[in-house]
């Protein structure tokens, strides 16, 4: 019988790839619209993907706890699993290796309103699945942060640091992260009311990507310094750069996401290779002779 699910945000990084992964898999896919009745349309769901995020950080006290009331009330109603990307803001400014048992201590607001919205599905009676990443890369740089900053200048030459260029940090490539999230819904029913799963993904630096990019491009190619001065200047009338300003702790801390949950409930998944992953958000057009895309060899440019 063939299984549904419904995808909140089906036009985001998330719910885009999710979207796509689950209808190859040959489920029926239901995109949510925004504004409507979520209850009704969780009618004869058995998976909810709540991809749903309000842009640029905006209002979350208030929205964040309004999304969550909502996709809770869909879930009682359609007995529906939800399935939603958790992030590391949970963990605060402890830098190291996060698993489920790291203790969640958030330093910021976004943070605690994070470990809130998780709280409400520990006590709500849903079946909800935390998978929890790093930093989204998303190939079709929906707004990501590859594309957002760390290559945002690379026409010019530049990779972009946004904290310590040493620091190791976590990425999900989204790809990846919905290619998991399916299978993890085929094996829901085997999984507690509440599961927290760590998504390791792929941890590297800025200088690694850097190193990796210089590898592939015919000019130099130099790392630059994320403009955390300006974004200072702009933060009282700008609700982004306040925002971002509060996250900065993240891009100076060394972090990874453990792998050992993962791997035992997902051994045989097969990670999208790094390579293909760093470059992603590298433009076909950055080389003035070669053109070099993820996974190929350079070819002449025509």
């Amino acid at each position: 019988m063939q299984q549904t699910v419904l995808i909140l945000g089906a036009n985001g990084k998330i719910g885009s790839h999710a979207a796509d992964v689950f209808w190859n898999a040959g489920w029926a896919v239901r995109k949510y619209e925004r504004g409507t009745d979520m209850t009704k349309a969780a009618e004869g769901a058995d998976v909810i993907i709540n991809g749903l995020n309000p842009p640029n950080y905006h209002s979350w006290a208030k929205t964040i706890p309004a999304i969550t009331a909502q996709v809770i009330a869909a879930a009682k109603a359609s007995g529906a699993t939800v399935i939603i990307p958790g992030n590391i803001y949970n963990f605060g400014n402890q830098p190291g290796v996060f698993d489920e048992a790291t203790p969640q201590t958030p330093n910021t607001r976004k943070g605690q309103i994070r470990v809130e919205m998780e709280q409400a599905y520990r006590d709500a009676a849903v079946q909800t699945i935390i998978l929890r990443a790093g930093n989204f890369i998303d190939p079709r740089g929906n707004g990501d942060l590859m594309s957002l900053a760390m290559m945002r200048d690379i026409k010019k030459g530049k990779v972009t640091a946004l904290g310590d260029p040493d620091a190791m940090q976590t990425y999900a490539y989204v790809p990846d992260w919905a290619r998991a999230a399916l299978k993890l819904a085929e094996k829901r029913q085997s999984l507690a009311q509440f599961e927290d799963v760590p998504f390791p993904g792929h941890a590297f630096t800025a200088n690694d990507l850097l190193a990796r990019v210089q590898q592939v491009s015919t000019r130099p190619i130099r790392l630059s310094r994320f403009p955390w001065t300006i974004m200072t200047l702009l933060s009282p009338f700008w609700e982004l750069a306040r925002e971002m300003r509060e996250m900065r702790y993240l891009y100076a801390m060394p972090h990874r996401i453990a792998a050992a949950k993962f791997d035992r409930l997902l051994p045989d998944f097969d990670p999208t290779d790094l390579d293909e992953v760093m470059l992603c958000g590298l433009p076909a057009d950055i080389h003035p002779d070669e053109v070099v895309r993820p996974g190929s060899q350079p070819v002449a440019a025509e």
